[in-house]
């Protein structure tokens, strides 16, 4: 008996070492998944480097569209400037008249083609008279004159309300002189722009 008192506890160790032994062991457990480790952040010289390049290429490209822009302008101006200059000639009248001579004709085209080119134009037209006769019927001549000059404009297709008139009268004279010479240029129709 003392036999199977001591086999029994042994027994039971063993069978319990051999379960122990024999049992699967517990999956262990997963691994955590990796976790993505940032890039490195580039030192501020990278990161600012090529934002600093666009940025100077745009601001250089725009100050070259604003440079290209105001040398239009000004070469729109100066041909617009040379185009007034070359239209814009007085055209002169007979002793106490008001009709366009033959000769101006031609002039007023000019100033016709010259503001249809340039739609955005307006003209004075400013009527003179020479030193002879009242101040009063000088005005009302002067007027007249301006206001034929219009009339032959707007028979070429320009509009009325890109004219304006004007009369000086004799007291605008564009030359001293008293002679036939000198009030013929005195008697004219003179052109500015508005």
């Amino acid at each position: 008996m003392r036999f199977v008192r001591t086999f029994i506890p042994v027994a039971v160790v063993l069978a319990l070492g051999v379960g122990v032994a024999c049992k699967k062991p517990a999956p262990a457990p997963a691994p955590p998944a990796p976790v993505a480790e940032p890039a490195p952040a580039p030192a501020p010289a990278e990161v600012q480097q090529p934002n600093d390049d666009s940025a100077a290429r745009a601001a250089a490209d725009a100050e070259a569209a604003r440079k290209a822009a105001a040398a239009a302008e000004m070469e729109r101006q100066a041909q617009f400037k040379a185009a007034a200059e070359a239209a814009l000639k007085d055209i002169n009248f007979e002793f106490d008249k008001s009709d366009i001579r033959e000769v101006d004709k031609a002039k007023l085209q000019a100033i016709a083609d010259f503001l249809k080119a340039y739609p955005d134009a307006k003209l004075q037209l400013a009527g003179n008279c020479d030193e002879r006769g009242t101040v009063e019927y000088n005005l009302a001549l002067g007027e007249r004159r301006a206001h034929a000059a219009q009339a032959y404009l707007t028979g070429l297709g320009v509009a009325d309300a890109r004219l304006t008139t004007i009369s000086y009268g004799k007291e605008k004279p564009k030359v001293d002189g008293h002679d036939e010479a000198s009030w013929l240029i005195n008697r004219n129709c003179q052109f500015t722009l508005q």
